[in-house]
């Protein structure tokens, strides 16, 4: 090609729209690089925000599934047969009541006691629930309400025996009303004291760990696989 044809093609070349095209393409290849980086960019605040939001239910399980084996050794307390003299002895006494009225009420009184230092647990507990239902699920976060159930019938039941045993006691031996009574007596017993190791109680409480259990270790074991 001599000097004459490339003077015809540079004469003829419409170098405005080269240029132009040019700047189209610069245009597009910036458009095209800042388009990845903010999918990367997006792509990883997606894995941060699943990592953290996977770190925080582990996080959330570890704490309680650990609180509920502490409630479960609370009621294991709460409810154990050996007991001190001086246990019962902080209860307020009703007015005028005997020596013989006081000593039932106060064993009764026992397990109030007794719950009111394991209290922090419980509390600790039921206040975690809604959490548990937000970022586990609400069908999940049933055993906290059936722990919260049994704790409840121990006392409620410490809150009758409190009055029974005392009615009890006036009755005669023979008579049909004590028979009667005597068996919402041993009854309430049941869920009062530990039986041994039929206790229906234990039993329920054991079932409701494992439950938890089921939920919580998957969720741990996440960290533990990816290590």
């Amino acid at each position: 090609m001599d000097a004459n044809n490339i003077s015809v093609i540079a004469e003829s070349t419409d170098w405005g729209f080269v240029i132009t095209v040019v700047q189209i393409i610069i245009s597009l290849t910036t458009c095209i690089a800042m388009l990845l980086a903010a999918v990367v960019a997006i792509c990883g605040i997606t894995a941060w925000r699943r990592e953290f939001r996977g770190k925080r239910q582990i996080e959330l399980a570890e704490e309680v599934l650990a609180l509920f084996y502490e409630a479960k050794d609370a009621i294991s307390a709460i409810r154990s047969g050996f007991s001190y003299r001086e246990e019962g002895s902080t209860r307020k006494p009703v007015e005028g009541e005997t020596e013989h009225e006081k000593k039932y009420r106060d064993r009764a009184y026992i397990v109030w006691e007794r719950y009111d230092k394991h209290q922090s647990v419980f509390n600790k507990l039921h206040s975690m629930r809604y959490r548990f239902m937000a970022q586990i699920g609400k069908k999940e976060a049933e055993p906290f309400e059936q722990m919260r159930e049994i704790v409840n019938r121990i006392l409620n039941a410490a809150g009758s025996l409190s009055e029974l045993w005392v009615e009890c006691s006036r009755l005669p031996n023979e008579s049909e009303e004590k028979k009667e009574l005597s068996k919402e007596v041993r009854r309430l017993q049941a869920i009062f004291w530990c039986q041994g190791s039929k206790d229906e109680i234990d039993k329920e409480v054991a079932e409701i760990v494992s439950r938890i259990e089921k939920t919580c270790q998957p969720i741990i074991m996440k960290v533990r696989d990816k290590h």
